[in-house]
């Protein structure tokens, strides 16, 4: 079995662009330490610290449905819900590597693994 390093998503809410398209399923790769190192020399991240998630975001999603390319503008333009929902993908396949959770029926004690769904998500 081959080291998985990029992860499928499907956002709760979506990604409205200029055109009224909505795009909903995307692609997360694993973050380097560039990729957390970096931005924290940006100005945008100096002068206002939240700033980071943007540019993270932006440097790890490697698709969003058809965008051509996802930039800091894109992970500005996402809903709240969508954006919350991504910082936890993030964090789950950055410290564990897998974006589902390892579950146990309370009944018969059966292990499982299950995705967790974003908000508002069946």
């Amino acid at each position: 079995m081959a080291f998985q390093t990029e992860f499928e998503f499907n956002l709760p809410k979506g990604y409205v662009d200029e055109h009224g398209n909505l795009h909903r399923n995307g692609v997360m790769r694993l973050a380097t330490a560039a990729d957390e190192i970096l931005p924290l020399k940006d100005p945008r991240v100096q002068q206002n610290p939240a700033y980071l998630t943007v540019i993270l975001l932006s440097r790890v999603i490697t698709k969003l449905g058809d965008v051509p390319a996802v930039n800091t503008r894109i992970i500005e333009g996402l809903f709240s819900a969508d954006l919350a929902y991504l910082q936890n993908f993030y964090q789950r396949i950055n410290e564990t590597g897998r974006p589902d959770i390892k579950s146990v029926c309370p009944k018969c004690g059966h292990e499982f693994e299950m995705e967790v769904a974003g908000w508002g998500e069946a």
